[in-house]
């Protein structure tokens, strides 16, 4: 399973750790990655996303998971939250 969140795309950035002696050795910087469950208000349901506690406080910011998967370009969302925006906007054309 890879280090990527699934509404912002962020995923392992790669940097040096500097000893005293700044001697430079490669190292790896994983995101804050956590199991949640977002409910969407229009759909009536919960989605289960793995995603970086940067997106959850953005998500809550925007105002819920369906404006944030509406205003969010599909390049950057996971198979996973691109079926839940296709699901997303036939509830809205449909209503």
């Amino acid at each position: 399973m890879s280090r990527i969140c699934e509404l912002t795309g962020k995923g392992r950035q790669v940097g040096n750790n500097v000893s005293h002696a700044n001697n430079k050795t490669k190292r790896v910087f994983l995101p804050n990655l956590q199991k949640v469950t977002l409910m969407s208000e229009k759909l009536d349901r919960s989605f289960k996303f793995r995603v970086s506690t940067h997106a959850l406080r953005s998500v809550e910011h925007v105002g819920g998971l369906d404006n944030w998967l509406l205003k969010t370009k599909d390049e950057l969302l996971s198979d996973n939250a691109r079926k839940v925006k296709r699901e997303l906007k036939k509830a809205s054309t449909a209503a």
